[in-house]
């Protein structure tokens, strides 16, 4: 448990130090928005894909 919690946190600040140097987290192309007068939808496609690989890797990481 333990463990889990120190990688937990250390992968929060990683993305908090992402979006402090400039890093486009969330806007990356291929992300889906559509615009019409009075409503907006985004749809983060690209980025759900590159959060579940990244995760996948730490997670097989950790199991080994």
């Amino acid at each position: 448990m333990g463990r889990s919690l120190i990688v937990l946190g250390l992968l929060i600040a990683a993305v908090g130090a992402l979006i402090h140097f400039g890093v486009p987290i969330g806007r990356l192309p291929g992300d889906i928005t559509v615009r019409r007068d009075n409503f907006t939808f985004s749809f983060p496609i690209v980025t759900c894909i590159i959060i579940s690989i990244v995760l996948t890797l730490v997670a097989s990481f950790f199991r080994r």
